[in-house]
């Protein structure tokens, strides 16, 4: 069936001026003309009546079957229950308007496989697995009373605690096994652990680089929790593509990222929700963690703004999963206070997310070839922003031709 989006404002992903009185015509699963013009006599016509078209927001840092709940919280959530919650962390993600996200761990393969065969809804997904650690890493969830609190845990889960280049080939080479796009590594501490610091340098420079090279042997590529500084640069120099979070990036880092294209991942909006829940839910958090993150989180800004300033590559990510899935479009809002322009911040929820995900060639921007994952919008987001973030606004969601929602 061809459908035609027709008195669109087209805000199309590239960064360019909106074009107004566009037409957007799709074929089956992709856009086949994007621009000025006449609708094809037999398509099926869905007037825009002038609201901003733009392409469906890609979140590049999401943990679908993360909850943000107590410790004790999760302990009591049996696996198949966690699979169905986060089937509906899925759905509330793709409500949201985004269509496509870069799962950075604790999604199996089988998961991202449902969504794919239409058996649930949710955003396109690549997905990590799990998260490597050391011994006492970020990803080592063994608690100081030895009892080791790994959520979530089962068969499609490989062993993540790993120490040497040894064990950490064969770790790497058993998540791909297990269908990760990406390997998710923690060169340096973190602030939901419960036995390190943020600026921990985790991993030694000959262990990154065998992850990185066992990557790259199945044509692959490495994502990197790194927050303290050393912890960056032994990433970003081993060639790791992305940095999450990036707490504490000094000139050094920033030039060495600018001039290899990696990217940064903020995730700025994930540290406000765990104070956020810390105040509403007293317990809810770790002592340690509320301590720590109010220790990083003016750092954490001020680090984004000098990436931004200085023109470090940035993909949207939310780390959803440290707070409630289906409220990832705060964290434009986040980066735009970080001197971001409006537009700026949907090129780097939309085209340059898609470049972050390896899927330029099909998400991203409204362009003929492409996937037909688009969202109709009421109001004008390169004026207000914030509107992203309420889904009556959301007029319709379009993932692959597929119309998802429609409340024009």
């Amino acid at each position: 069936m061809t459908i035609a989006i027709t008195n669109a404002t087209l805000i199309d992903g590239n960064g360019g001026a909106p074009l107004r009185n566009a037409t957007i015509v799709v074929d089956g699963e992709r856009i086949i003309s994007a621009g000025a013009g006449d609708p094809p006599r037999d398509a099926n016509v869905i007037d825009a009546g002038g609201r901003a078209v733009m392409p469906g927001m890609i979140d590049c840092h999401v943990h679908l079957f993360f909850e943000p709940a107590s410790l004790q919280q999760n302990m009591l959530i049996p696996p198949t229950l966690r699979a169905f919650m986060a089937a509906k962390n899925a759905a509330a993600t793709l409500d949201a308007g985004f269509t496509a996200a870069r799962d950075a761990g604790g999604t199996p393969q089988g998961f991202k496989m449902a969504i794919e065969r239409g058996l649930i809804p949710g955003p396109r997904l690549r997905i990590s697995v799990t998260i490597l650690s050391q011994t006492g890493g970020h990803g080592d969830q063994t608690m100081p009373s030895g009892v080791r609190a790994r959520v979530p845990a089962g068969p499609e889960f490989p062993q993540n605690v790993v120490d040497g280049p040894g064990e950490v080939r064969r770790a790497v080479r058993e998540l791909l096994r297990a269908g990760a796009d990406f390997i998710k590594f923690c060169a340096t501490g973190g602030v939901l652990s419960p036995a390190d610091e943020p600026g921990h340098t985790q991993f030694t420079p000959a262990e990154i680089d065998v992850m990185v090279e066992e990557a790259a042997a199945a044509g692959k590529t490495c994502m990197s929790h790194a927050q303290g500084t050393q912890g960056i640069k032994n990433a970003v120099r081993a060639g790791v593509e992305s940095i999450e979070h990036g707490i504490w990036l000094d000139d050094e880092a920033i030039d060495e990222m600018k001039r290899r294209g990696t990217f940064l991942v903020p995730t700025l909006v994930a540290p406000l929700w765990v104070l956020r829940r810390a105040e509403k839910e007293p317990g809810s958090v770790l002592p340690q963690s509320v301590r720590k993150t109010k220790e990083v989180i003016d750092d954490h800004r001020a680090s984004v703004v000098r990436a931004i300033a200085a023109g470090v590559r940035v993909a949207m990510g939310t780390d959803s999963g440290v707070g409630p899935h289906g409220t990832n479009a705060e964290e434009l809002q986040r980066m735009v206070e970080c001197g971001m322009t409006p537009m700026q911040a949907i090129v780097a929820t939309t085209k340059t997310a898609a470049e972050c995900m390896h899927m330029p060639r099909d998400i991203g921007t409204i362009e003929p070839g492409k996937y037909a994952d688009l969202l109709i919008v009421d109001g004008d987001p390169l004026a207000d922003i914030a509107l992203l973030q309420d889904r009556a606004k959301l007029a319709l969601i379009m993932q692959g031709g597929r119309i998802h929602k429609d409340a024009r």
